[in-house]
């Protein structure tokens, strides 16, 4: 199952929490206390959106963390990026690639072909578009999409 990680979950519920640039600042604790997050796990993925360039941060007394860029210029894939790396769905489609059998696989680049596609479609989520509200989505049912349902029959 493809999944991003419950930290990257969470990264978004921070991101989302955070003041535009030039509007304030919010302290790590504020964030934790309205996320009903860890104080840990805020200053963790606070400091890994710091260094990904998608938040700015601020010392001292009046201190504390802001975006770096508006929400609708903070994309899912960066956000990601930032927590977990880049997009792999299979080993052939990292750029770090290991796979040994990649020169002589059949079915690699269709793999890569399709990971391309999930991150060209993640880098059109922005930010702004996870803070939208919508009505609940209805569960899909991929068994049905796999196996056929009996309607199909």
């Amino acid at each position: 199952m493809l999944r991003i990680s419950k930290l990257t979950d969470y990264g978004t519920l921070v991101l989302a929490e955070l003041p535009a640039r030039g509007t304030g600042l919010a302290s790590a604790g504020q964030i934790a206390q309205t996320t009903h997050l860890g104080h840990a796990t805020v200053s963790k993925l606070l400091k890994a959106f710091v260094r990904a360039g998608l938040v700015t941060s601020e010392r001292g007394s009046h201190g504390g963390y802001a975006l770096a860029r508006s929400e609708d210029e903070i994309t899912a894939a960066d956000i990601i990026n930032s927590i977990e790396g880049p997009v792999a769905i299979t080993e052939c489609s990292s750029a770090a690639s290991r796979c040994s059998l990649e020169r002589t696989c059949s079915v690699g680049s269709a793999w890569q072909g399709i990971n391309l596609s999930i991150r060209r479609a993640l880098t059109q989520v922005t930010l702004a578009d996870l803070q939208t509200r919508r009505l609940p989505m209805p569960l899909p049912n991929f068994h049905d999409t796999i196996h056929g349902s009996s309607a199909n029959r």
